[in-house]
């Protein structure tokens, strides 16, 4: 069975997640529910970033004498927030576990075995907010671009990795596989980096105490950007588990946002060239939000609560309003306001509406029964549809499936049942069932953006819990409900709400 692999960054749990949190793991979520769907042997990795500065202040700040102790807590209310918002993780990595040290541990040995490490001194200006040394070509009025505060400048004894000694090789691979980085933007980014800009980093540090010792030198930690990168890895058995390491490595896509893209396409495939290990096929960089306009601020206490979100409107609401009105790869805005618009017009009267009309008529003019069968195809849309997934373009899967919708509820519309039941029984049994598998075509396309009213669909069309066993290829023709089956009772997809 072909794998599909796709990976979200470690999140630090200095706070629990906010909206930008979700929607990375959102899109992952949908990616590895579409190739579950194509019967694909999907492994969706997510996690903890824990060897994190920030996690001890944060834990310091919030009274906690036991760094670990803080650490499990805020861990465990990612891993069951993530879980309650429908996110269909396989694996859960953090970075304190020991299978992750040891994987940690065995890759820095191979890329020490390599020369790649050195001890030098460095001097250079210091992003906490980052995590990382930044030139002062980064600074924007003295200040680093993304935390609007001014770097420290350090001194210190640290180990070096030989990144430069790898820009040829990436240069090489960024032109020879235009796939690797999306979207373009972001790879014309990294490699005007990379060519003009890259140079050796440090991976160790001598005044940190909390992450993982260098093997062979306690007296310094790794730098939290090397030991983060390898979850990527640990995640699937990189250093105990070989069997499944080799089963799912390398990753199909990894989804990061934009502010981290360096590290993920410059730093990380010169850590795996040295390692020894094959690259990513792909890494996919997504855009910033704002919420109404403004950045997300603690200061500004606009951080959207997912799950308060979720709890208003429902989470396929939710799901549906960040898949379809950001364009995966751009900056977007995120408004309540938007959301509940979204939600009347879109859901409640497009999808909702069509669902509740076609099968009301069903159950008045054919005791809830199926009519007879008539020919028809949706080859275009599946195609469109499948298209779209496969290149991360969420909104244009949706627009697929909704100029779909609209066109039956034009069909609906131009035909006329309730005339057709007067004057042309046959046409309006054709007519019937044309709709009929039109719903059932678009909850197998929602399946992985909105897999609750994907279900709710395949209920009330009568279909069985076997339905969505099916093979997909199977699914994709033409006729799938089947004739004289029950329909259940029409309840709405989206009830219409007073707000």
């Amino acid at each position: 069975m072909e794998k599909f692999y796709v990976t979200t960054p470690i999140y630090y749990v200095n706070d629990v997640p906010h909206i930008g949190h979700f929607y990375t793991s959102l899109a992952a979520d949908a990616l590895a529910r579409y190739w579950r769907m194509r019967g694909r042997d999907v492994f969706l990795l997510t996690g903890t970033d824990e060897n994190s500065q920030k996690n001890v202040e944060a834990a310091a700040k919030r009274g906690y004498d036991d760094v670990q102790a803080y650490i499990d807590m805020m861990s465990g209310r990612w891993f069951a927030i993530f879980r309650d918002l429908g996110i269909t993780f396989d694996g859960f990595i953090r970075t304190t576990e020991e299978r992750h040290r040891i994987g940690v541990e065995e890759f820095w040995r191979r890329v020490e075995s390599t020369g790649d490490i050195y001890l030098g001194e460095y001097e250079g200006l210091y992003c906490a907010g980052c995590e990382a040394f930044i030139t002062e070509s980064d600074l924007t009025d003295g200040q680093c671009p993304v935390h609007r505060k001014e770097p420290q400048r350090i001194k210190e004894k640290n180990y070096f990795f030989r990144l430069s000694a790898y820009r040829e090789r990436l240069l090489e691979h960024i032109d020879a596989h235009p796939e690797f980085i999306q979207p373009v933007s972001r790879r014309n980014e990294v490699r005007s980096y990379v060519e003009r800009f890259m140079e050796d980093i440090s991976i160790s540090r001598e005044t940190m105490k909390w992450g993982i010792p260098v093997p062979g030198d306690p007296t310094q930690v790794i730098y939290v950007w090397f030991d983060a990168l390898i979850n990527y890895l640990t995640g699937i058995g990189f250093g105990d588990d070989q069997e499944r390491f080799g089963r799912y490595w390398p990753a199909d896509v990894q989804l990061v946002g934009k502010d981290i893209i360096k590290f993920h396409c410059a730093l990380w495939p010169a850590m795996l060239m040295s390692a020894g290990i094959p690259l990513p096929k792909k890494v996919f960089a997504h855009g910033f939000f704002t919420i109404d306009g403004e950045k997300i601020s603690k200061s500004l206490g606009n951080a959207v609560d997912p799950q308060a979100a979720a709890e208003r409107y429902g989470i396929d609401a939710l799901r549906f309003f960040l898949l379809r009105e950001i364009t995966f790869g751009e900056d977007g805005d995120f408004s309540m306001d938007r959301l509940g618009e979204r939600y009347a017009n879109d859901l409640a009267n497009e999808l909702g509406n069509l669902s509740h009309r076609v099968l009301s008529m069903t159950a008045k003019y054919f005791a809830g029964k199926v009519p007879p069968a008539t020919d028809g195809s949706l080859g275009p849309v599946w195609d469109r549809y499948d298209q779209a997934m496969a290149d991360l373009r969420f909104g244009a899967a949706l627009d697929a499936i909704w100029d779909l919708l609209r066109d039956s509820n034009r069909l609906i519309d131009a035909e006329q049942p309730w005339k057709l039941a007067k004057t042309d029984q046959e046409r309006l049994a054709a007519v019937l069932y044309t709709l009929l598998e039109r719903l059932r075509a678009s909850a197998w396309m929602l399946r992985p953006l909105l897999p609750e009213t994907a279900g709710k669909m395949r209920r009330q069309l009568g279909l069985s819990e076997e339905e969505f066993d099916r093979e997909y290829e199977a699914a994709r023709v033409w006729g799938g409900i089947a004739e004289n089956a029950t329909i259940a009772k029409s309840e709405p997809l989206f009830p219409r709400r007073d707000d």
